[in-house]
């Protein structure tokens, strides 16, 4: 389970494409890809449209003919520069994963070898049908009373892979960063978000018939009945809705005062008296706790009234649907299909189901990251890459520290402070230290879905038994081919995995500007997290405490609160329009991180001299080159289907207004392209908080 605070992340995660490019040996277009993806390019001159106006809608200026000869695959609902690079380190890895299928070296490649392999057995899974979630289906058709629900639960958590109703894990504790805790928190939904259930709309209520519709289609697929499958689906809805009902809003699930509520599980049991929390926990791998963060009470009060409104054959069909919903994407391609159908066709716009062997491949890497990432790091990821790296770091580091020094709306004492938790921010780049330990882990060649239970359960209980111990600083978040970066306040540490750190993101081959206005970005975008909305609540040492005084978090307030306003009223499409609340983190960070490593670019620049400064490529000034360095990071193309999802649900603004919404508040953008005030590009009153 990821604790909410995990991490402030780059991007949102998205299934990934294969860009189609040279092709392959015949022999290899029987399990695998038939072509090579093209490899990303740094500063792509091609992508440029000149007949648009940088002034006006830089985004077009400099992805124009990127989204135009980049249409989004058949199998994709989103496509983009971050795409591209994904699916580069997807075939890498896949060559991996082939070869220790195929023929494996050591243990550990035998392993992800073989979950690799019984992945990609989906002849087995036609064969098997509903056969592997059996098991689970006669547990929940065994309970015959409410009374039974709790241990039920944990043993379909810990066996079958089917997480119920609520999550339960570790955190850490947001008074003292140094150790873990118990969280509960909501959960128990199906669609995306909340108000898919509860938005009195045409297209939401359309959406929750499609729903209802799947539901009954994957009950029948499983062996029920017309009438028994309508009547679970309709108990499905209703659970879920009432759920949804006292769910908190993702907005509000950014404020770390709203969903820290420490008491004891004595509290947890006030909150919901109708489910057994003692024989819950002891069905878990947790050890014994006597107290633990209730994030979210009011979704506790609607799981017990739903326990105690709902008859048990209503119940049952909710946990029957998560069963087999949970399962269904690796059960038989009709089960695959079907799932595939509502929430990857219908939900997202996807036209077909992504290729096997790239969804073979993401889930090995989820399941054995840091397995499948020592290998994939050895081979793809130079010690001269995070030397490089650690430079730039220390550029951005040096400009920030800088920036905070001249903010003129901050005060001393509080500037004091911002630099303090500057000073101890801590950098991780590349890959771990200390690679996890798989050895307990069985893999098993003929077991797919087992497999998957057993890597979910080893991580449930890898998480559960951080309980009541000292914070690992060293652990990360993300794996090695990872194409992302984040900040984890808690940690007060900023990170960067291997696959991030190469074209277009950064290329020893270009010029400081190209680096600065792509990777700079990226670096200086996850420092400003530190001192966003959300992570301006944390100090130094990763506890939440308010460092600031009341003049100086007045202005911050002020500024952020302009941000607010001017992301919520861009439109990704015609009548929906973006949250600036829900944005605001990733804006400020965006706007935070293009100012602070452009000034390092300056920086950098001033060191070389005035040829460095003056000197053109490719007709275009330093300054230029980093902006539209900086832009084509973002070129990217999405379905109007995603588009919506993505305004509901996603903390990032798509990549035109990451674009436009940032340069359009920064002055150095403006003198760089010849922009006149009141253009577009320039407005009267841009929006300033770092």
């Amino acid at each position: 389970m990821q604790p909410f605070r995990m991490a402030s992340v780059l991007l949102f995660s998205s299934s990934l494409a294969l860009a189609q490019s040279s092709l392959l040996p015949a022999d290899s277009a029987s399990s695998g890809p038939t072509t090579v993806p093209k490899t990303p390019v740094s500063f792509d001159l091609s992508a440029i449209d000149k007949t648009a106006d940088p002034c006006t809608d830089f985004y077009t200026y400099a992805c124009g003919n990127w989204r135009k000869n980049n249409p989004i695959p058949s199998d994709q609902s989103t496509w983009g520069r971050f795409n591209e690079l994904a699916e580069h380190n997807r075939y890498l890895l896949y060559l991996d994963l082939k070869k220790a299928a195929d023929d494996p070296k050591t243990p550990l490649q035998k392993q992800y070898g073989d979950f690799y392999a019984a992945c990609m057995n989906s002849d087995l899974a036609d064969q098997l049908g509903a056969k592997p979630i059996q098991p689970a289906l006669d547990k929940i058709d065994a309970l015959s009373s409410k009374s039974g629900l709790a241990a039920l639960a944990a043993d379909l958590e810990q066996k079958d892979g089917t997480g119920v109703f609520f999550g339960f894990g570790s955190e850490q504790d947001q008074k003292d960063a140094t150790k873990q805790i118990a969280i509960v928190m909501q959960g128990g939904l199906s669609l995306p978000d909340r108000d898919y259930y509860l938005a009195d709309n045409p297209r939401m209520a359309k959406i929750r018939e499609q729903y209802k519709e799947y539901a009954v289609a994957l009950f029948k697929l499983a062996g029920d009945n017309d009438e028994k499958a309508a009547s679970e689906a309709d108990a499905v809805l209703t659970i879920e809705t009432a759920l949804a009902k006292g769910s908190m809003p993702r907005v509000d699930m950014r404020d770390p005062d709203k969903i820290y509520h420490p008491q004891p599980v004595s509290g947890l049991k006030l909150l919901a008296p109708d489910f057994a929390w003692d024989t819950y926990f002891a069905g878990t791998p947790a050890p014994a706790i006597d107290s633990l963060n209730v994030a979210t009470p009011d979704y506790f009060k609607a799981f017990n009234a739903v326990i105690d409104q709902q008859s048990l054959d209503a119940i049952k069909s909710y946990l029957r649907f998560h069963a087999i919903n949970g399962a269904a994407s690796w059960l038989s391609s009709s089960f695959d299909d079907l799932h595939f159908g509502f929430f990857s066709k219908t939900l997202q716009g996807q036209d077909q189901q992504s290729a096997r062997w790239k969804r073979c491949t993401a889930l090995t890497d989820r399941a054995l990251g840091e397995a499948v990432g020592q290998d994939w790091v050895k081979e793809n990821f130079p010690p001269a890459a995070k030397e490089n790296m650690d430079k730039l770091v220390d550029a951005l580091d040096t400009s920030l520290n800088k920036d905070i020094q001249n903010l003129p709306w901050m005060s001393p004492e509080t500037k004091k402070q911002a630099e303090v938790k500057l000073a101890a921010f801590r950098r991780k780049i590349g890959y771990p230290e200390n690679w996890r330990d798989y050895s307990k882990l069985e893999v098993k060649r003929d077991d797919l879905l087992g497999n998957i239970h057993r890597s979910d359960a080893f991580e449930t209980t890898r998480d559960l038994q951080k309980i009541g111990k000292p914070v690992d600083e060293k652990e990360w978040g993300m794996t090695p081919p990872t194409v992302n970066a984040y900040y984890d306040p808690s940690n007060n540490d900023i990170n960067f995995p291997a696959g991030i750190l190469q074209p277009p993101f950064y290329d020893v081959t270009k010029d400081p500007a190209v680096n600065f206005g792509a990777i700079g970005v990226v670096i200086g975008h996850e420092m400003t997290h530190g001192f966003d909305d959300e992570g301006s609540q944390y100090d130094a040492k990763g506890n939440v405490v308010n460092w600031w005084t009341p003049e100086d978090k007045k202005q911050f307030d002020q500024r952020t609160g302009c941000e607010v306003n001017e992301y919520g009223n861009f439109e990704p499409v015609p009548g929906t329009k973006l949250n600036g609340k829900l944005t605001l983190g990733e804006n400020t960070a965006d706007n935070g991180g293009i100012r602070i490593a452009y000034q390092a670019l300056m920086s950098v620049l001033a060191e070389e001299g005035k040829k460095a400064e003056n000197q053109k490529i490719d007709g275009y000034t330093p300054e230029q080159r980093f902006f539209i360095a900086f832009a084509q990071v973002w070129c990217e193309n999405r379905t109007d289907q995603v588009q919506r999802v993505r305004a509901l649900t996603d903390p990032h603004s798509p990549g035109r207004f990451r674009t436009n919404g940032t340069v359009q508040n920064f002055e150095a953008f403006g003198k760089a392209f010849g922009c006149k005030k009141g253009q577009p590009m320039v407005p009267d009153n841009p929006c300033v908080v770092w």
